[in-house]
């Protein structure tokens, strides 16, 4: 199987702003060769070194040169935020595109996916989880017998097979020798220094009355590339002897003596001390609150979070700026959006001053109400035209929601709160493609809060429904159960509506559709009386598809108030559902041709969001179409694109017995049609379109050239 995401994109390395330009590799050209002969030989490769000395930009360079051997995709998995070695497999799936909604374990379905991919697999910062990192690297080369990873941690990973590099710092000039400008240029760390103080001060040369001085300034910073960049941003303030000055004044050293007295990682702290000195006091202490957030983190989460005690929140943006252009905090473009981030050494640095001011609890607290608020309004707008953008901007938070909610977790007294948060981002674990990493989350808030509490309540329907949705309708039913009986004994009619809207849809995934009819019809009143819109449509999209799957009639009535619902909250993602639901009663009709139009808008809006169940189910239902229709061909091709989409997501459709009719119906009609052998390799050619080609395909028909323009939906269509 090709190592494609289930969203559909060609496997790429995704780069930040610090990587990708030429300066970012100044002196690792012998580096680079080493590393790449070693991956002809090894396929494992530990990049290893002090902290700052250039470990993830030298697998950067590497892969770079090297994705042409590796046609089935460069992966970058940055682990530098995740605190939870638990999470590692999930992390690593995600990185891959790949969509977790399976009951299987994360690293089995790791193991699918990569056996028959060659790629290049890059684990960058794997020191603080090396027992989790050495394991499922283990496991991955032992199942893909052409998957290579590339690690970068300060030490090596100990498994079998392991080549190891270690990453030494920049060349630095000998002591006591003199320098001609010509020659300073052959020393790698004099060709960064300058390389950075021209980009911070561009008035900056290097000539005959500075060179002592850099060169001095070089063999300080023992030639660390990270001192050495922190350094050069000093420029645009302070001349290279005010700097060579101030910095010999923090490490303490006469100058007689060099850096080459001090242990490597002493040298770094030494240096990145002495940045923090040169900040603002304003600067100091928002770098220090800056660490309280993983990855990255917009400018509205900054001044929430770490604005107060000292710093007032119009300040934040000229604080911010002032750590920017000292090259503290590196700004990145994440489409229309501009996040900041620390690299992982600076944050830790930042983390340890936060701890010695005694904010450190605060801070997580405030981080963690910053992300409570932001889950409530994302679920609160959740039905309206922002589905995609807050989809977005949780997936570019997962890693600040993964700390708050390990606050929550890990802190007496706060466990309510995880409950809430992991509840309330029920569409964000199942859009996302995070249902086993959001069963996690609850499982372990359910564990800690065994109070009959609302927030419980929800979360038990919420875990409940993720368990359906990965095909284990039996753990599904005792959660929706002990909700069912905990909103009883509270007397909260909510939690009670929705306990009996998803034992509905369990039936439904059951295949019990009188029963799940029922129990929906039911669910549908409490929403409408309670005016809950977001659990109106959810429960009247699963009418509707009981209905549809069952010949029941009221399907029409039913689906046309819930697209039209969707309709009027221009809620795009909830519409496709609901199209897809009408599609396959207009199938059931007998009106296969209407029904595809239908499913074909369907899956054109859960392209965009990456839907991959929800792509998987439209390419499903558009082979059965197909196979009314009596297109046997493109019918047989759908059907084995579908089959790509379902595995991608480590899921059997096979596994719902709502949808088993179907598929097995329209299995044996294209096979009568086809015969055996036409069938299978019509199936195979599918296979082999790859999901984006099959999925233009699907859309478009056989030419892509004629594209396929959507009319307005409509219940009586």
């Amino acid at each position: 199987m090709s190592a494609h995401g289930a969203n559909g994109t060609r496997p790429h390395l995704r780069r930040g702003t610090s990587f990708g330009d030429e300066s970012s590799l100044i002196g690792r050209r012998r580096q680079l060769a080493e590393a790449k002969r070693m991956l002809r030989h090894s396929r494992l490769v530990t990049l290893t070194g002090v902290g700052g000395v250039g470990k993830t930009k030298l697998a950067m360079g590497v892969a770079d040169e090297t994705r042409r051997a590796f046609p089935d995709g460069v992966w970058l998995v940055e682990l530098g935020a995740l605190e939870e070695e638990g999470l590692l497999p999930q992390t690593v799936a995600t990185a891959l595109g790949l969509r977790d909604q399976s009951a299987r374990h994360p690293t089995d379905m790791l193991c699918d996916h990569l056996r028959d991919a060659r790629s290049l697999m890059i684990l960058d910062n794997c020191e603080h989880i090396l027992d989790g990192c050495a394991a499922l690297t283990d496991r991955l080369l032992r199942a893909a017998p052409r998957l290579c990873v590339l690690v970068t941690s300060r030490q090596p990973l100990g498994v079998d097979g392991e080549s190891v590099l270690s990453v030494p710092a920049l060349a630095v000039p000998e002591p006591h020798r003199t320098l001609r400008p010509a020659e300073a240029g052959h020393y790698a760390s004099v060709r960064l220094l300058q390389r950075r103080a021209a980009e911070a001060s561009p008035d900056f040369t290097l000539g005959a009355e500075n060179l002592e001085t850099v060169v001095r300034l070089c063999r300080r910073l023992d030639g660390i590339p990270l001192a050495i960049e922190l350094a050069a941003a000093q420029l645009r303030t302070l001349t290279p002897q005010e700097l060579l000055r101030r910095l010999d004044e923090r490490l303490e050293l006469s100058p007689a003596q060099t850096t080459a007295d001090l242990p490597r990682h002493e040298t770094l702290r030494s240096s990145i001390d002495w940045s923090f000195d040169l900040c603002s006091p304003g600067e100091q202490r928002l770098w220090a609150r800056l660490s309280v957030f993983a990855g990255s983190c917009g400018l509205e989460a900054a001044e929430a979070v770490c604005s107060g005690d000292g710093i007032p929140e119009e300040r934040i943006f000229d604080l911010v700026a002032g750590l920017v252009d000292k090259s503290v905090l590196i700004r990145e473009e994440q489409g229309t959006q501009v996040r900041y981030r620390l690299l992982e050494t600076i944050r830790q640095y930042g983390a340890e001053r936060l701890a010695d001011a005694g904010e450190k609890p605060a801070l997580q607290r405030r981080h963690r109400d910053w992300y409570l608020q932001l889950v409530d309004r994302a679920e609160a707008e959740w039905l309206s035209p922002r589905q995609e953008t807050w989809l977005a901007r949780l997936q570019s938070e997962h890693a600040n929601i993964r700390t708050a909610l390990e606050f929550c977790l890990s802190e007496p007294g706060q466990t309510q709160a995880g409950l809430k948060i992991a509840a309330s981002l029920w569409f964000h674990w199942l859009c996302s493609g995070l249902i086993s990493e959001g069963r996690h989350w609850l499982g372990r808030a359910l564990a800690l809060a065994p109070q009959d509490t609302v927030a419980r309540g929800k979360a038990l329907w919420v875990d409940g429904w993720l368990s359906v949705l990965r095909g284990d309708t039996a753990s599904a039913l005792p959660r929706l159960e002990e909700c069912r009986a905990l909103a009883l004994r509270l007397h909260d009619a909510s939690t009670l509506v929705h306990a009996t809207q998803y034992l509905g849809g369990r039936a439904l995934y059951e295949g019990d559709f009188r029963q799940a009819i029922g129990l929906l019809a039911e669910a549908v009143e409490g929403h409408r009386a309670a005016g809950d819109r977001n659990g109106l449509m959810t429960a009247l999209y699963q009418l509707t598809l009981a209905c549809a799957m069952s010949g029941d009639p009221r399907a029409a009535d039913v689906g046309k108030e819930c697209l039209d619902l969707c309709n009027e909250a221009h809620a795009p993602w909830s519409r496709s559902y609901a199209l897809w639901a009408l599609g396959l009663h207009l199938w059931r009709q007998g009106e296969p041709s209407r029904a595809a139009e239908l499913l074909r808008d369907a899956l054109n809006a859960r392209r965009v969001v990456g839907d991959g169940w929800g792509i998987a189910l439209c390419m499903e239902a558009l082979a059965w179409t197909a196979a009314s229709a009596g297109e046997a061909e493109r019918g047989a091709r759908l059907l084995g694109a579908a089959e790509v989409v379902w595995r991608s997501i480590g899921i059997s459709q096979s596994g719902f017995r709502h949808l088993a009719a179907g598929h097995e119906g329209a299995e044996i009609r294209l096979r009568t049609d086809l015969g055996d052998r036409r069938y299978a390799a019509a199936v195979r050619r599918g296979a082999k379109m790859g999901l984006d080609r099959a999925a233009d395909w699907a859309l478009y028909g056989s030419s892509a050239s004629t594209p396929w323009a959507p009319r307005e939906a409509a219940a009586g269509q």
